[in-house]
């Protein structure tokens, strides 16, 4: 499969066979102009939404007629790729601040990808067991919204992928009050910063010991 980040927490992922996911497309220019990554123009067969917040729940750009994903599901298939979403929070205090999140788990070609959505608070051990194992892991690391620098890190620990994508932080796109990526990359080894916005990921070429992927947006 193919990874792309199209900023935010917005991702294209698209099977060996063709068929593509977009996950939590944002708006652009949405919150007065604070986020600036530019507008979702990719087709899609399939678009999974966390929660309906306008940087993760926008679909009005996206091409084509997909099945959109915005509740909890329990091994959804579609063409290869089998889908399940477990009910989370946006906070730490049971979603009585900012609501419900879902996390997705995307199981393909022999991998499982997870995106964590906008998660604000740690995981029990219930969770961890359902979400388990994971191979390649979306996870927000801005902090204020989602889970900080230090949860994140301790979240990967958990999870132990043997990749890891930072998603959700404060660039030049992204003027909303939370940290840059280099809080969660501080004293962390093995991080690898790409200078485009897409990997191939196969179950032959995960790396034996954990990575962080650093890419560049592409919108």
């Amino acid at each position: 499969m193919k990874i792309k980040w199209l900023g935010h927490a917005a991702f294209l992922i698209t099977a060996a066979n063709g068929v593509r996911v977009i996950t939590d497309p944002y708006q652009s220019g949405s919150y007065g102009g604070s986020l600036k990554y530019g507008p979702i123009k990719e087709s899609a067969d399939i678009v999974t939404i966390s929660h309906s917040h306008p940087d993760h729940g926008y679909i009005e750009d996206i091409d084509g007629d997909p099945r959109i994903i915005d509740k909890v599901v329990n091994n959804f298939e579609f063409k290869g790729i089998k889908i399940t979403g477990f009910k989370v929070f946006h906070d730490h205090v049971a979603g009585a601040r900012r609501g419900e999140n879902i996390i997705f788990i995307f199981e393909l070609e022999e991998l499982r990808v997870c995106h964590l959505g906008d998660l604000g608070h740690m995981l029990s051990i219930e969770q961890l067991t359902e979400i388990k194992p994971v191979n390649v892991l979306m996870i927000p690391v801005g902090g204020t919204f989602t889970i900080d620098a230090v949860q994140a890190g301790e979240i990967v620990g958990q999870l132990e992928p043997e990749l890891i994508i930072p998603m959700h932080f404060h660039n030049e796109k992204c003027l909303f009050s939370i940290d840059p990526i280099d809080n969660f990359l501080f004293g962390k080894t093995h991080v690898v910063k790409r200078e485009n916005s897409e990997i191939k990921v196969t179950a032959a070429n995960l790396p034996a010991v954990s990575e962080i992927v650093v890419l560049q947006p592409e919108l």
